[in-house]
């Protein structure tokens, strides 16, 4: 496929931050995959200094593919992934978590089921309701809004709030972390730690983002 002079304007690109701004099927894998051609080659950037963050585990392998094919098979250690799982690959180095300490829809399920219980609510859809919750947890967390001041569309200020430290409290105790809080945490890591922080800042010197725009908050710090 012939790169268009715009394309090449984005692959090119020195130093510095850029956002390339452009619609479905305009090939924007195209010039993500030849921007990393060419920092290798070109700019003489090590593979492993540069990080691909997709939004789903389907794209990024596509994405590795592509680029595998681009090189002719030549080995590149890159690394592709989507944020929680390049998160967790830093929560991995600094708290040695594992597969097993990751919250499972199922336990999650149930651990806000049995705290809604406690709660002695009336609701008519308990899967409804739950779902809900669920949905209002990860937003306060992705959005770092502090808890006093959340107003809760599926039920009181204070019943959400002791749902919500009750959730915490439980996956603290088990040891278990849910997929916010692998942004959450990592965060936090990188706040409190700078040493840490300036670690993986020289470890990935170039980091490129695909559907930037979808990113949240949390994402974006």
């Amino acid at each position: 496929m012939q790169i268009s002079n715009a394309q090449f304007r984005a692959i090119a690109h020195g130093d510095g931050p850029v956002m390339v701004l452009a619609g479905p099927g305009s090939g924007k894998t195209l010039v993500i995959i030849n921007r990393i051609k060419f920092l290798i080659e070109e700019r003489k950037v090590r593979p492993e200094e540069i990080l691909v963050i997709t939004f789903t585990k389907a794209a990024a392998g596509e994405m590795r593919e592509r680029f595998a094919r681009l090189m002719g098979g030549k080995s590149c250690r890159v690394t592709f992934g989507t944020f929680h799982a390049v998160f967790f690959q830093i929560l991995k180095y600094a708290y040695h978590y594992t597969a097993a300490n990751i919250l499972r829809d199922d336990q999650r399920y149930q651990i806000l089921t049995e705290l809604a219980d406690g709660q002695r609510l009336e609701y008519e859809d308990e899967k409804e309701f739950v779902q809900g919750i669920s949905g209002e947890i990860s937003l306060v967390k992705n959005e770092q809004i502090p808890l006093e001041h959340y107003y809760s569309s599926s039920c009181s200020e204070e019943v959400f709030r002791r749902i919500y430290q009750g959730y915490q409290d439980r996956l603290k105790k088990r040891g278990l972390i849910d997929f916010d809080d692998m942004l959450v945490y990592c965060y936090e890591l990188f706040d409190k730690r700078p040493d840490i922080l300036a670690q993986w800042q020289r470890r990935f010197r170039y980091i490129l983002v695909d559907e930037f725009q979808d990113i949240n908050g949390l994402q974006y710090q």
